[in-house]
C-alpha cells in the first residue's frame, strides 16, 4: 500500500484548485482501500464547524454542508484528535444522522484527524456498507495519508490557494498599520525586484561604474524630494527613513563594496544585489526585533537603487478610483509617491511590522498588512476587506461581512479620536496611580515631537545601531554627537542607554563571529568585557554627551553573574575618572542591569546594593525560560507572551525590586501590548517602555482602568496553568470594559 499512498499524495499535490484536488483524494482513497465511501471535511475555525469539501459515496451536489465542531462522529474525531474506528457507527452515542447525505446505507466508520503542527485542519473519513472494524493496516494507512495530506493542505492554505469557502477567503498576515478598508485589489508589478536579478558579468567595468554612480545620485535626489514632499504632512519619526537612506547612500563603505564587486567583473545590478543581501542578512539574523526589522529598510534601499539603475525618472502611479494596493514589499518610497486619495490600504507579500516603511504607513494612516500569501492570479478588481488590527485580509467577502465591516469602520474612527485627544495628558489610572510610559528607541533620527512630549523618558536606547550601520567602530567623537542628540531631546527626562549589545546573533560586519549557538554565546556584556577598550570608549562618550544634562542612565545587557557586573562597574568608574579629568561638571550616571538571563532572577538579592535600577528584557527572558527561538517557525508557537512561567518570573522580579527598593521598568514586547501592559500594572510594575506606535493606546487604556481591578486580574493570572487561559481572561476584560477596539477592528 506504500506505493498507492505515495501516488495519492503526488496526485493531490500537483492540483492547484481545492475541490479538484480533494475529489482526487477521496476517489483514489476509495480505490486504494477498497471501501464504499470516502469523505474529507476541512475545519473552519472562524465559524467553528467542519465543512464537507469532497466525497465519493455520499449525496453531495456542491451545496454547503457543514457539521459543527460539537456534533456527530466527525465532530468527535476533531475534538479527540485521534482515529475513531467503529463497526456499527449508528450505535455510538455521538452518532448524528444527516438525511441529506444519504449515509444511512453505511455501517462501519473510520475517521482520522488531519493534523498539522498540533492544529486540526480537517477530518478524513472512510465508510463501508457492511458492519466491520477496519484492520490495523487500514487504520495505519489512513492515519499516514492524513498526516501527509495535512502538509499539503497547510501549505496551500498559507499560500492562499485553497479556499475554505467559495464566497470568501480569510488570509492572515502581519498587522503593520491599524485600520479597516474595503475596496478593489490592485496588484502593482511595475517595479523591478532584486530577487529577479541574476548573476551577470560585464566587459565594460567603467560603464557599469558610471551607471552605478548615476543611480546613487538619482536615489539621493529622490529621497530628498520625497522628504520635502512629506515634511509638512507627517511627523519627523516617520520621515527618519529618508534621513537614514541619505546617510547610507553617502557611506563610503557601501560605495566601496559596490565598486569592488563591479571591479571583479559583476554587472552593476548583480553587484547591488550581492551587497544589499549581505547587509540585510546580517540584520535579519538578529534576535532583537527592532534590529532585525532594519533588514527590511536595507532591502528597500536596494530596491530603490535598482529602480534607478533601470530607470532615469521616478514613476507616478495613476488610478481611476481608490484601490487596495498589493505590492511585493512595502517601501517608504512607494508610499511617498502614492496619490493618498486613491489608496485605501496596502497589502504586501513580504515585510516587517516595525520597518520604517511600516512606520510611515502608520503616520499616513494607511491600513497595512504584511506577509500575506495572496494568490496573484486574476487579483486585480477583486473586492477585499483589509483588517489592519488583526492582519486579516478577506478576499471576495459576502454582503453580510461587508455590512459588518462598514459598521466597524465607524467605530474605529470614533475610538481613534478619543485616543489621540488624550495623548498629552499624564498617565494616571482612574484611582490616581502614576504610571511611567517610556520609549524604546534606537536611531537618533527617531523623533516624533508629540510622542516625545507625552512620554516620561527613554526606557531603552539601543546604542548598537550606529555600530551596525557602518563598516568600522564609530569614533568616540561620533558617539558623543549621537548620544548628545538623544539626551538633548529629553532635557528633563531620564534616558536609559544600553551599552553595546552585539556579538553572537548580532555580529558586527567588521568583526565576524561564528558560533554554533549564538543566542547562548559571545554577546552583550560578555563581548564588551572581552573588549574593554570598546566598552571604555562608549561609556566615556555617553558621559561626555551627558555634560550639562544629568539625565543619563547606563544599562548593562546580558548580565548573568555577579562577577560580570563587578567587572563592568569597575570599567564604568574608570571611565568616569578619565572623563572628570577633562570636565569636572559631569555627574556619575545611574547604573542598572537588564534582567533577561534567568540566572539574574535568583541573583538579584546579591547585586541589589551594587546597582541603581533594573530593566526587564521580557523578550529574551521569555525565550530563555521556555528554551525557544521565536524566529524558528518550527517552534515559534511555543513562544507565549503570557506563558504562566513568564508571568510568575516577572512577578518575582518585581517583588524583589520592591523589597530592595530598586526602580524597575519592563521594556519588552509585553509592555506595549494592550493586554500585557494592563497585566504588568496589575503585577505591580509602574514603569513601562515601548515602541512609539504603542504609546497613545497604552496611555489611554491606563487612564481608563483602576489598578485594583488590574491587580485582581494579575492574581488570577498567577493561578492559571495555561497561557491561553490568561490570554482569554485579558481579552474578556477588554471586551467587557469597552476596549475591544485595541485588540480587534471595531469597539463594540
Amino acid at each position: 500500500m506504500l506505493s498507492q499512498l505515495r501516488e495519492i499524495v503526488e496526485q493531490v499535490s500537483k492540483v492547484y484548485e481545492v475541490h479538484q484536488a480533494l475529489d482526487i483524494l477521496v476517489s483514489e482513497t476509495c480505490s486504494a482501500m477498497n471501501v464504499d465511501c470516502c469523505t474529507v471535511y476541512l475545519a473552519n475555525d472562524e465559524k467553528q464547524r467542519l465543512e464537507l469539501m469532497a466525497t465519493k459515496g455520499l449525496k453531495f451536489h456542491q451545496e454547503e454542508i457543514h457539521i459543527n465542531f460539537g456534533e456527530g462522529l466527525v465532530g468527535l474525531v476533531k475534538r479527540i484528535e485521534e482515529p475513531l474506528n467503529l463497526a456499527e457507527a449508528s450505535k455510538h452515542p455521538d452518532f448524528k444522522f444527516f438525511s441529506q447525505l444519504g449515509e444511512d446505507i453505511y455501517q462501519s466508520f473510520l475517521g482520522t484527524p488531519i493534523i498539522y503542527r498540533k492544529k486540526v485542519l480537517g477530518v478524513l473519513v472512510v465508510q463501508q456498507k457492511s458492519p466491520r472494524l477496519f484492520s490495523e493496516i487500514e487504520e495505519s494507512f489512513l492515519v499516514t495519508l492524513s498526516a501527509q495530506i495535512a502538509v499539503i493542505i497547510a501549505h496551500a492554505q498559507t499560500q492562499g490557494n485553497w479556499l475554505l469557502e467559495k464566497n470568501h477567503s480569510a488570509l492572515h498576515g502581519i498587522p503593520a498599520s491599524s485600520g479597516v478598508a474595503i475596496g478593489d485589489l490592485w496588484w502593482d508589478d511595475t517595479h523591478p525586484s532584486l530577487d529577479d536579478v541574476c548573476p551577470a558579468s560585464t566587459l565594460d567595468i567603467a560603464q557599469e561604474q558610471e551607471w552605478l554612480l548615476l543611480a546613487l545620485e538619482d536615489a539621493l535626489n529622490d529621497f530628498r524630494r520625497l522628504r520635502k514632499k512629506l515634511d509638512s504632512e507627517i511627523n519627523k519619526e516617520a520621515l527618519a527613513i529618508f534621513d537614514l537612506f541619505t546617510h547610507l547612500l553617502n557611506d563610503p563603505m557601501l560605495r566601496k563594496d559596490l565598486k569592488s564587486k563591479i571591479q571583479k567583473g559583476n554587472r552593476a545590478d548583480w553587484a547591488l544585489r550581492q551587497v544589499i543581501e549581505s547587509y540585510s542578512n546580517r540584520f535579519a539574523s538578529m534576535s532583537d526585533v527592532y534590529l532585525r526589522e532594519r533588514a527590511q529598510d536595507l532591502r528597500e534601499l536596494g530596491q530603490r537603487l535598482l529602480f534607478f539603475l533601470h530607470n532615469s525618472e521616478p514613476s507616478q502611479q495613476t488610478f481611476n478610483q481608490p484601490v487596495i494596493l498589493v505590492v511585493r514589499e512595502l517601501s517608504a518610497s512607494l508610499l511617498a509617491t502614492l496619490p493618498k486619495d486613491k489608496i485605501l490600504a496596502v497589502i504586501a507579500l513580504e515585510g516587517a511590522a516595525n520597518s520604517h516603511a511600516a512606520i510611515l504607513a502608520r503616520a499616513l494612516g494607511i491600513p497595512t498588512v504584511l506577509d500575506i500569501k495572496l494568490n496573484l492570479d486574476d487579483v486585480n478588481g477583486q473586492k477585499a476587506i483589509v483588517d489592519g488590527y488583526s492582519g486579516k485580509v478577506i478576499v471576495c467577502p459576502s454582503q453580510q461581512l461587508l455590512n459588518e465591516y462598514q459598521e466597524l469602520l465607524k467605530e474605529e474612527i470614533e475610538l481613534a479620536d478619543k485616543v489621540q485627544k488624550g495623548l498629552g495628558e499624564p498617565t494616571l489610572t482612574k484611582d490616581k496611580k502614576r504610571i511611567e510610559v517610556m520609549l524604546n528607541s534606537g536611531l537618533s533620527s527617531d523623533n516624533n515631537t508629540s510622542i516625545n512630549q507625552s512620554v516620561d523618558g527613554v526606557g531603552l536606547y539601543r546604542t548598537e545601531i550606529s555600530f551596525l550601520l557602518i563598516h568600522r567602530f564609530p569614533s568616540e567623537e561620533e558617539q558623543v554627537q549621537q548620544y548628545q542628540t538623544v539626551l538633548e531631546r529629553y532635557p528633563s527626562k531620564q534616558v536609559v542607554m544600553r551599552t553595546l549589545d552585539v556579538g553572537g546573533d548580532k555580529p558586527l560586519p567588521y568583526l565576524p563571529i561564528e558560533e554554533d549557538n549564538p543566542f547562548l554565546g559571545w554577546r552583550g556584556i560578555r563581548f564588551t568585557l572581552d573588549h574593554p577598550d570598546i566598552f571604555l570608549m562608549q561609556v566615556r562618550a555617553m558621559m561626555r554627551a551627558s555634560s550639562g544634562h544629568e539625565n543619563l542612565s547606563i544599562l548593562l545587557p546580558m548580565i548573568s553573574g555577579s562577577q560580570e557586573l563587578d567587572d563592568a562597574i569597575a570599567l564604568i568608574k574608570r571611565a568616569f575618572s578619565e572623563v572628570c579629568q577633562l570636565d569636572g561638571n559631569i555627574k556619575m550616571p545611574k547604573i542598572g542591569i537588564m534582567v533577561e538571563v534567568p540566572s539574574m532572577v535568583y541573583l538579584l538579592p546579591f547585586v541589589a546594593d551594587k546597582i541603581d535600577f533594573v530593566s526587564v528584557g521580557s523578550n529574551d527572558l521569555t525565550q530563555y525560560l521556555l528554551a525557544v527561538d521565536r524566529n524558528n517557525s518550527r517552534v515559534s508557537d511555543v513562544y507565549e507572551l503570557m506563558h504562566p512561567s513568564v508571568i510568575m518570573a516577572l512577578n518575582h522580579i518585581r517583588a524583589l525590586c520592591e523589597q530592595f527598593k530598586l526602580p524597575v521598568c519592563i521594556c519588552g514586547e509585553i509592555a506595549g501590548d494592550p493586554m500585557g501592559a494592563l497585566l504588568m500594572v496589575g503585577l505591580g510594575y509602574r514603569s513601562l517602555s515601548m515602541n512609539t506606535s504603542n504609546v497613545a493606546k497604552i496611555k489611554y487604556l491606563l487612564r481608563h482602568t483602576e489598578t485594583q481591578e488590574l491587580e485582581s486580574l494579575a492574581a488570577k493570572a498567577l493561578k492559571k496553568p495555561y497561557g491561553k487561559d490568561i490570554d482569554r481572561m485579558m481579552r474578556t476584560f477588554l471586551e467587557q470594559k469597552g476596549f475591544a477596539g485595541f485588540i480587534r477592528a471595531g469597539n463594540k
